[in-house]
C-alpha cells in the first residue's frame, strides 16, 4: 500500500528537531525572546533520553536503592530495631514511571506556557530553494514540512553504543534502558564499562542484593577524573562489594533462556567466563544522526562522526545549528542545557556562551563523586609550581559525623594568583556541593573567596571551605 501523504506547509522562525534537556530548554528561551518556535519529537513524551530512560529514573532507582541499603545496614547504629527489609521491584518501579510522568508532562506545560508548538514525529532535515527545511514523519506515516525564518536547531541526542558480537536484546543482553526495567533482582550481573553509567547502575543492583561483576577495559578507574578522587570512590564501591576486573575485555557473550556466559579476557594473558542472569553494556553513547537527513542539507560530520559546528554552534549547512550529545564536548544533560540557552540568545543578537571550564560532572553512586575544572596532574602540567591543593575529609565534618559518612573528602586546586582551578568531592551530597565551586570557577574566583566566604555550621559545606583553607596552608579544623 503506497504511503498516506499529507503535505502541509508551515512557517516558524526557528525548528527544533529532538526535545531532550537541550532541545526543550532553547525552545523555551528561544519563544521567550519572541521567536516563533516549534519543536519536533519522536517520542510520545517530552524530555529525551534523559527523562524518559536516562538521569531522572536511574536516579529514582539510586535513592531507592540507597533507602532500602540504609534499613539493611546502618539503622543499628542509629538505636533503631527493624526487621530484614524486603524490595518490591515492581513498586518501585511503578514509583519510578510516576516520578517521570509527572516531569515529562511538566515539560509539556512548559511548552503551552511558552506557546511553542509540538510536533510529534521523526523530523529530518530537506532542502527548498537552498535553505534548510524539515520534514516531520508521524507514526502513521504522514509528513508535514516546516521551514525556518532564521534557524534550524539539531538537538536529536545520543543512543548507547552496542558490542558488535552482543547486540541488545534488553533481556539479557541490556541497554541502560533495559537495566531501568528489570522486574526482579538478578542473582549476578555483569556490567561491561565501568564508567558513570555503569557504575551507577551497578550501584543500584548491587544495594538491592545482586552480585556485581564490573568489567573495564582500561587499567584506570575513571581515567578523566582527579587520581586521588577517583582511588577514593573506587576503594568505596568495593568496600560495598562490587567486584572489578580492570584491564580486561569482554571477548563473547553466549546467551540462554538461563542468562547468559561472559568470556573476558585480561592484559596478562588470563582469561575466564562468567555466569549470569543479566549483562548490562555501558560502553559509551554515539551521537545520534542517523535519520537526520545530515547528507540532503550539507551538514558535515567531524573526524569523531559528531555534528560538525563552530563556535555559534552552526553546521556547515546554512541556517542550521546543533548543540548536546550531537556535537563536540561531554554527553551531559546540564552542558546540553546551557547549549540550547546560549544557542537562542546568539540568534536573538546577546551574548549568549558557554564556559566549558565550569561544567561540573558526577558520579551518583554513593558516596557521590563530582567534579569541576582541572585535575590536580592537569593543572601540573599547565602552571607547574603555581598549583596548590588542600583536602579536608568528611570523617572531620561535624554533620558528615551525625550522618555516619566517614568516606571521601573535598580537594581544592589553585593556581597563579591562587585562582581556583578545580575542586573534586567525593562523600555525600557531592553533586549538590560541586555548585559552590562551579560558581566560583565562573566568575574568575579564587580558592580565597570560599575560604573567606561564611559557611553555616554544622553542614557538609564546611567541607569545601576547610579544603579552600587548606590550599593557603591555614586550615582550621584539620
Amino acid at each position: 500500500m503506497a504511503q498516506r501523504t499529507t503535505e502541509k506547509r508551515s512557517i516558524f522562525d526557528v525548528i527544533i528537531i529532538g526535545a531532550g534537556p537541550g532541545g526543550y530548554v532553547a525552545a523555551i528561551r528561544a519563544s521567550q525572546l519572541g521567536f516563533t518556535t516549534a519543536l519536533v519529537e519522536k517520542r510520545a513524551t517530552l524530555g529525551g533520553t534523559c527523562l524518559n530512560i536516562g538521569c531522572i529514573p536511574s536516579k529514582a532507582l539510586l535513592d531507592s536503592s540507597e533507602l532500602y541499603h540504609t534499613v539493611a545496614t546502618r539503622l543499628k547504629s542509629h538505636g533503631i530495631t527493624a526487621g530484614a527489609p524486603a524490595i518490591d521491584v515492581p513498586k518501585m518501579m511503578a514509583r519510578k514511571n510516576k516520578i517521570v510522568d509527572e516531569l515529562t508532562r511538566g515539560v509539556a506545560m512548559l511548552m503551552r506556557k511558552n506557546k511553542v508548538e509540538v510536533l510529534h514525529g521523526a523530523g529530518r532535515l530537506a532542502r527548498r530553494g537552498g535553505r534548510a527545511t524539515v520534514i516531520v514523519q508521524d507514526d502513521e506515516g504522514r509528513t508535514s514540512e516546516l521551514s525556518a525564518k532564521r534557524n534550524i536547531l539539531l538537538a536529536a541526542g545520543s543512543v548507547p553504543v552496542e558490542l558488535p558480537f552482543a547486540k541488545f536484546d534488553e533481556r539479557v543482553i541490556v541497554s541502560s534502558t533495559g537495566a531501568l526495567e528489570f522486574n526482579e533482582v538478578p542473582e549476578r550481573l555483569v556490567v561491561v564499562g565501568a564508567g558513570y553509567i555503569g557504575l551507577e547502575l551497578g550501584s543500584v543492583w548491587r544495594r538491592l542484593g545482586a552480585e556485581v561483576v564490573m568489567v573495564e577495559m582500561l587499567p584506570d578507574f575513571l581515567p578523566f577524573m582527579d587520581r586521588e578522587a577517583a582511588d577514593a570512590l573506587f576503594r568505596a564501591l568495593k568496600k560495598q562489594g562490587l567486584l572489578f576486573h580492570m584491564n580486561t575485555r569482554v571477548t563473547g557473550i553466549e546467551t540462554s533462556e538461563r542468562g547468559a556466559v561472559v568470556s573476558i579476557a585480561d592484559a596478562d594473558g588470563g582469561s575466564a567466563a562468567i555466569e549470569c542472569d543479566k549483562t548490562l553494556i555501558c560502553v559509551g553513547r554515539r551521537p545520534c544522526t542517523e535519520g537526520l537527513g545530515l547528507d540532503a542539507a550539507s551538514a558535515a560530520l567531524d573526524d569523531k562522526g559528531r555534528v560538525a559546528i563552530d563556535d555559534d554552534f552552526c553546521t556547515t549547512a546554512e541556517g542550521v545549528s546543533a548543540i548536546g550529545d550531537l556535537v563536540r564536548g561531554p554527553m551531559l544533560a546540564h552542558k546540553a542545557e546551557e547549549e540550547g540557552v546560549a544557542w537562542a540568545e546568539l540568534l536573538a543578537g546577546k551574548a549568549g556562551r558557554v564556559n566549558y571550564d565550569a561544567i561540573p560532572s558526577i558520579v551518583y553512586t554513593w558516596p557521590e563523586a563530582a567534579a569541576v575544572g582541572l585535575t590536580e596532574q592537569q593543572a601540573r602540567e599547565r602552571y607547574d609550581a603555581d598549583v596548590r591543593t588542600g583536602k579536608f575529609p568528611f570523617a572531620a565534618n561535624g554533620r558528615a559525623k551525625a550522618m555516619d559518612e566517614n568516606d571521601g573528602f573535598v580537594k581544592i586546586i589553585s593556581g597563579p594568583r591562587g585562582r581556583l582551578l578545580g575542586a573534586h568531592i567525593v562523600g555525600p551530597r557531592a553533586s549538590d556541593l560541586i555548585a559552590e565551586a562551579v560558581i566560583v570557577i565562573e566568575f574568575g574566583g579564587t580558592a580565597e573567596d570560599i575560604a573567606r566566604t561564611c559557611h553555616a555550621h554544622p553542614t557538609l559545606s564546611e567541607a569545601v571551605k576547610e579544603a579552600a583553607l587548606a590550599a593557603d596552608g591555614r586550615g582550621i579544623h584539620s
